[in-house]
Order: structure tokens, then sequence, then C-alpha cells
């Protein structure tokens, strides 16, 4: 390694970017073995360690998309979007508004209303499910996706809560006072000065919400029972089990690098919004 204070030679950086490179290859090697995947047949796929096929077979895509029944491909991605796009929006939005209210405001019960709503962190979503059914079925929401629209209109996400409090936390007060004297009330103040400050929260949380709900699977399962609302994670499912006889696997392959590509760019294009918002906690002042 080079001394302290120093600057570092040509072939510390080369190893340095070596390693990471290679380390960089091993964590995306998935990625690429499930897209040359989709290009196997059974044989080759199961017979064979190479990444490249022996036999390319490029009608897997199409014969995927076209899906095993009435329904394809496009209809799932549909309903995916349908499910996953409002509960992102509703849940940065209902959270940035609680976050706001515990960070800077000061009323009754505020310490233990905080610590009820962090102490839920710690509750395992298989103890929550069965009362959580109950609920949504007495209320006729099941084979729909209220059970996951409507607890991201109430901020039922305590992670991005807690993340978004310690954004808040970070921008100084000062801010808001100034708005104060303008002549700002406080939904001004939130939506003109503190928000357009804490993107890189909003982007984070976004993303992860993103993600998590685009690749649940259990949850979706559980509350969705249509064949034509199934989400895609249901749709792959639904693809092997619907098979009477060989699967054809590149074709699962092409759907599933059809259905982690969405989450990957999303990461890929605000990576810089979330590297910030996950590595910094807001303005010091």
């Amino acid at each position: 390694m080079p001394a302290y204070g120093k600057e570092p030679t040509l072939a510390w950086r080369l190893v340095k970017n070596g390693l990471l490179a290679l380390f960089g290859l091993l964590m995306i090697y998935p990625l690429i073995w499930l897209f040359f995947s989709s290009f196997k047949t059974n044989a080759d796929l199961f017979g064979s360690l190479g990444l490249l096929p022996k036999t390319f077979v490029w009608d897997a895509y199409g014969k995927g998309w076209a899906g095993t029944g009435q329904y394809s491909y496009a209809v799932f991605f549909t309903n995916t979007l349908l499910m996953v796009v409002p509960t992102v929006v509703f849940t940065v939005i209902s959270s940035a508004v609680v976050a706001y209210g515990f960070a800077r405001f000061r009323f009754p019960l505020q310490g233990p209303l905080f610590a009820l709503m962090i102490s839920t962190l710690m509750l395992p979503h298989a103890v929550i499910i069965i009362p959580r059914y109950l609920i949504f079925r007495d209320m006729g929401w099941l084979d729909s996706y209220l059970p996951f629209i409507v607890p991201a209109v109430f901020a039922c996400y305590p992670f991005f809560i807690f993340m978004m409090v310690q954004f808040f936390r970070g921008l100084p007060r000062e801010l808001d006072e100034s708005a104060v004297v303008d002549g700002c009330n406080p939904l001004t103040i939130l939506t003109r000065i503190l928000l357009p400050l804490c993107k890189p929260a909003l982007f984070s949380a976004a993303i992860f919400q993103f993600i998590w709900t685009w690749n649940d699977f259990f949850n979706s399962l559980i509350f969705i029972n249509s064949v034509k609302k199934y989400t895609v994670s249901l749709a792959l499912r639904m693809t092997i089990d619907s098979t009477g006889g060989t699967v054809e696997w590149n074709q699962i392959m092409a759907m599933s690098v059809l259905a982690v590509l969405p989450p990957v760019l999303i990461f890929f294009f605000f990576q810089r919004y979330f590297v910030e918002g996950i590595a910094t906690t807001g303005i010091k002042g």
C-alpha cells in the first residue's frame, strides 16, 4: 500500500482497479449467465457449465412473451406497473409528510409515537400477514392491488419515515425560520424549500420501494388470486407450473431477464441520488 499522504503509484492504481473490476464481474455474473441462458436449449442449459450456448435459440423471447394461456406477459407487466407505480408514489409522499411532522414539530406523545413507529420495524412479516389478510378480506380488498396501495397512502413503511426524519433533522432550522419571516406556511416550507433539498432521500425511498414491490412474490401470492391480475413474479411461477410436459427453461430465463431489467435500469439511472441519500443525512449547518 502507498504511504499515508503520498500519491498512489501507477502499479497500485492498476492493482486496485483490477481488483474492483474482478469483484464487479463476480457481482454481475449471475445476470450475465441469466441472459445467455435465455438462448440455450434445455440440454445445453443442464449439460454444460459454459457461459455461451453451443446452439443459439432465438425465439425464446417471442414465445415466452406470448405466455402459456390466454394472457401474455404484456398483461402481467402492465399489472405490475399498475401496482408498483401508485405504491411508490404514495409511499414517498406520505413518508415525507409524516417525517416532516416528526422532525420539525413538537406535539404531545411525540417521543412515544416515534418509538412505537420504529418498533414496528422489529415485527417479522410472518407475524402480521394473517391479521392483514383477515382485515383486507373483511374490507373486500382481496384480489386487487389495494392491499399494496392503501398502506402506502397512510405511511405504513417506518423504514422510509425514519430515513427521511434523519434527513430532515440534518437540514438547518434557519431555513424554516427564514421562510416564516417571508410569510410561508408549513406546507409551503415543505414543498418549496425542504423537499427540493431532500431529493436524495426521496429517490432512495422510491428506488427501495420500487425494487421491493416489483420483486414481491409472497404478498402478491397471498392477496391476488385471478390470473388476469397476476404480476410478473406470479406469472413466472405460473409458467413453470402450467407446462404439462417439458419446461422450456430458455423462455423462463428470457422472461426473467425482462423482469429484472426495470429495477436494474432504475437503480443505474438514479444511483447518484441513491448513494447520496444513503451516505448523507442532509445539509450540515
